[in-house]
């Protein structure tokens, strides 16, 4: 349910059990893409069927489908995208996210009604680009992640129908908006067509030549170093801590943002369904009365500092300071791990449960409900769903076990449960 100010929760979607987790928990949108037009070349599960596929379901249940074309395209590029705008205009979905102004004529040229939608990559950061971007037929801008909060309520005093979208959690890039060339530089693979291999978490050692020069070395390839340099601000750390603007939430609303984005379409199930409920539980707080905005958000914050891997948090830019690094190490360990996920249920009412990683007799673990109640039980008998044999350890991974459990809540499916790591 949107809170009564309409206010977009959007959610990435790596494959259609993500798009259908991310639904699950309360996003309004997902956003999606084919690989050879899309910034996720690897890792990226969608073909033409499954994008159809895709917005059929999110129709089904009043919620949107949008399409990514945002590499930075050559003119090669250009000879097969025709036809795939001719598929994805006829499978009805609800808006592009474009980078490319040459993409946006070709789109504009072929479908005439499509909603198109500024992808971030553009690097919208200004009034002035905002205006032109909508005199030019987009509808919505993504604002760069470098735009502060006085700048997006300038934006949407001087252009008051042009919706605006904030990204409000996720990885950040180091580098100007995504635009990074290290993944080029060292294996060839390009981040801006969509391959990034994100060589900012990769460990490296520095190594100097006559006590002038500084290059770094990145561990397993040691003959490929890259000189770095050192100007009266220091060198530059490449590992950006995480986004995460639960607490400002309202900051941005008030600024015109009427789209939250959460960035990961290459994060797992677990990831999706903590930070989709989260966000989600937040932003129908900002629509009650009587909700304790700031009392709910410390608690909401908490749990994505202890249930979730991460990096640690930071606000960006937002509030007109610098990002921040983390120099320590490539991420901080999460006490939790995802155990299960809610698939349904057998004729006697039994749940049935997908395993991830480990589940036992007598663990006590958290049922996650969309609603971000979180549930505590331990659990007691546990059979096997194909057969009802009754076993006290079942195993995820390649021996994919599907248990059943009996618990005393009703649980949509899709619902994830997690466990304390001993």
């Amino acid at each position: 349910m949107k809170n009564k100010k309409n206010i977009e929760l959007l959610a990435p979607a790596g494959n259609i059990d993500k798009m259908k987790t991310a639904f699950t928990y309360g996003a309004d949108a997902v956003y999606l893409g084919l690989a050879d037009f899309s910034l996720r070349v690897r890792i990226n599960f969608f073909d033409t069927p499954k994008i159809r596929q895709a917005v059929k379901y999110a129709h089904e249940r009043n919620k949107k489908v949008y399409v990514t074309i945002n590499i930075f395209p050559h003119n090669k590029h250009f000879k097969k995208l025709p036809a795939y705008i001719k598929k994805i205009k006829e499978m009805g979905v609800d808006a592009l996210i474009i980078s490319d102004a040459g993409v946006v004529e070709v789109v504009k040229k072929m479908w005439a009604k499509a909603e198109i939608h500024l992808s971030t990559q553009a690097n919208c950061i200004n009034t002035e680009s905002a205006r032109f971007w909508y005199k030019s037929g987009v509808k919505r801008v993504i604002l760069g992640r470098e735009v502060a909060l006085d700048d997006i309520k300038k934006i949407k005093k001087e252009i008051p129908k042009l919706e605006l979208e904030y990204f409000v959690h996720g990885a950040m890039c180091m580098s100007y908006s995504g635009r990074c060339f290290l993944s080029q530089y060292f294996l060839g693979r390009s981040a801006n067509l969509g391959d990034c291999v994100q060589p900012c978490r990769w460990k490296y050692n520095i190594e100097t030549h006559n006590e002038k020069r500084f290059f770094i070395t990145e561990e397993k390839r040691p003959n490929n170093p890259l000189e770095i340099e050192e100007d009266d601000q220091g060198s530059y750390i490449l590992n950006s801590k995480d986004l995460c603007l639960v607490e400002h939430l309202k900051d941005l609303k008030d600024a015109g943002v009427s789209s939250f984005k959460i960035e990961g379409r290459n994060k797992s199930i677990y990831y999706l369904a903590n930070v989709c409920g989260i966000y989600r539980d937040a932003i129908d707080c900002l629509g009650k009365n009587n909700c304790d905005f700031k009392k709910r958000v410390k608690f909401l914050k908490k749990e994505l500092e202890e249930k979730l891997v991460n990096r640690g948090y930071t606000s960006g830019f937002l509030l007109g300071e610098t990002a921040d690094q983390n120099i320590e190490d490539s991420h901080v360990k999460s006490g939790w791990e995802f155990c299960g996920q809610i698939i349904g249920r057998d004729k006697k009412g039994l749940i049935k449960i997908r395993v991830h990683n480990t589940l036992k007799q007598g663990d006590v673990v958290e049922i996650v409900n969309p609603s971000y109640d979180v549930i505590k039980i331990k659990i007691g008998k546990m059979w096997k769903a194909e057969n009802e044999e009754e076993m006290t350890e079942a195993h995820g991974g390649g021996s994919g076990h599907v248990v059943l459990l009996e618990v005393g809540e009703e649980l949509p499916q899709g619902t994830v449960l997690r466990r304390k790591i001993n």
